[in-house]
């Protein structure tokens, strides 16, 4: 078992065996993060050591070949992740979604069929948004069946986090036959797929977050849900990988600011004391941060017990249909939905300012490539850009004042009256 430390790791809320499977992993993974980033080497690698150790399949129960692991478990290991390198989590984003989506349906074929190839080990990406072509009401993306009656997928999409390293890829399409928005499981390893690492942004750099492209691919009709149907608090479950994601970025960040601080010889003459490990004003704004870490990382902790219950009216509106059930599942929907946007806002400023300040304490010389430490704000401010904040802000205001939950599933693209 590590070492407790003033970071607050949460090895020790997790089961022993999961302990074992993913705490000396995680610390080699580290160790890689900050030359990957740097080199811009996708962590192909990193991510099948945790595929192999049960991380994909962490959330299926034990007799189906998972980890059985509740929201709060899964949750506190994401961080754990996300610490270790924070482009890990956010790729397995849309699985975590499909994993859901599993455990939630009311669909018994599609999740055995599901159960049982996620449980062999195969992911899935994600291809949601589009650059350009869709709407608030519908995906540019076009799911037609062709002469043979083969069901086909048409279209271009960016933001496809994940899809690189997967097997599989979550789209979303407008299915011309009933005009119906779709959710459709593209195998990518098929004729009419062409993904590409295109991502250029600022930050995130290893998450596969680019272009692909639908030329005809085939899609089995079986794995095509409408986005209605989609288990109730998948956009607060999104959120959440993302929030995990910020929190493990705060702690590392921090943990390299004070490796270096530990170390450095040089300081300055108008300082507070002759060493920087001993200037107590260095101190001082270490342990100011230090403590936000502490704070984003058990707010994040606390959103999960959220999706938890979130997830337990799910399940039970699928097992004892009826409007009570499906009105409280929905309801525990809302209000995850809230608690992620509340635990947003106070994040994405957080994780921004410590991951800036984190420079104060030593100087230019920590500006250099070779330290690594400007991914964490690259990283923090490129997670803090989905989802923006700025309007959940709103969402949590109307809550509280009208009592207003947030719309269940919101859309990008033109607004219909512009298209």
């Amino acid at each position: 078992m590590p070492e407790a430390s003033a970071h607050d790791r949460l090895w020790d809320e997790l089961p022993d065996d999961v302990v074992d499977r993913f705490a000396g992993l995680l610390d080699g993974i580290r160790d890689g993060s900050a030359d990957r980033d740097r080199d811009r080497v996708l962590p192909f690698e990193a991510l099948r050591a945790l595929r192999d150790a049960g991380l994909s399949v962490a959330r299926l129960p034990r007799d189906r070949g998972g980890l059985g692991l509740d929201w709060p478990q899964f949750g506190r290991l994401l961080i754990e992740v996300a610490a270790a390198d924070p482009n890990l989590p956010q790729i397995l984003r849309g699985h975590v979604a499909l994993v859901e989506q599993t455990l939630t349906t009311d669909d018994a074929a599609f999740r055995e069929r599901w159960l049982g190839r996620i449980g062999a080990g195969q992911i899935s990406g994600n291809a949601w948004s589009e650059p350009s072509g869709s709407t608030h009401a519908r995906a540019g993306t076009e799911l037609v069946e062709d002469d043979a009656g083969v069901l086909r997928v048409h279209g271009r999409k960016f933001y496809t986090t994940g899809s690189l390293f997967a097997e599989w890829t979550d789209a979303v399409a407008h299915r011309v036959s009933d005009a119906t928005d779709v959710a459709v499981l593209v195998r990518l390893d098929q004729p009419g797929v062409t993904v590409s690492d295109d991502w250029d942004g600022v930050g995130q750099r290893l998450t596969g977050t680019g272009t692909i492209v639908f030329d005809g691919a085939a899609v089995d009709p079986e794995d095509a849900v409408p986005v209605a149907a989609r288990f109730p608090y998948q956009t607060a479950l999104y959120q959440f990988v993302l929030l995990a994601v910020l929190a493990g970025i705060a702690r590392t960040a921090v943990e390299d600011a004070a490796a270096a601080v530990r170390v450095r010889t040089r300081s300055y003459s108008h300082g507070s004391a002759a060493r920087t490990a001993d200037d107590p004003q260095v101190l001082g704004l270490l342990g100011e941060q230090s403590a936000v870490a502490f704070a984003v990382q058990r707010t994040v902790v606390a959103v999960a017990g959220d999706l938890e219950r979130a997830y337990r009216a799910a399940r039970l509106a699928v097992e004892a249909p009826n409007d009570v059930t499906r009105a409280e599942a929905l309801a525990a929907a809302g209000l995850a939905e809230i608690r992620t946007a509340q635990a947003q806002s106070f994040a994405t400023r957080a994780v921004q300012q410590l991951t800036s300040r984190i420079f104060d304490a030593l100087g230019a010389s920590a500006t250099a490539r070779g330290t690594g430490l400007d991914r964490h704000w690259r990283n923090a401010r490129t997670v803090s850009s989905h989802n923006p904040v700025l309007f959940k802000d709103r969402w949590i205001g109307e809550y509280e004042v009208h009592d207003r939950l947030p719309q269940p599933l919101w859309a990008v693209g033109t607004p219909v009256e512009n298209a």
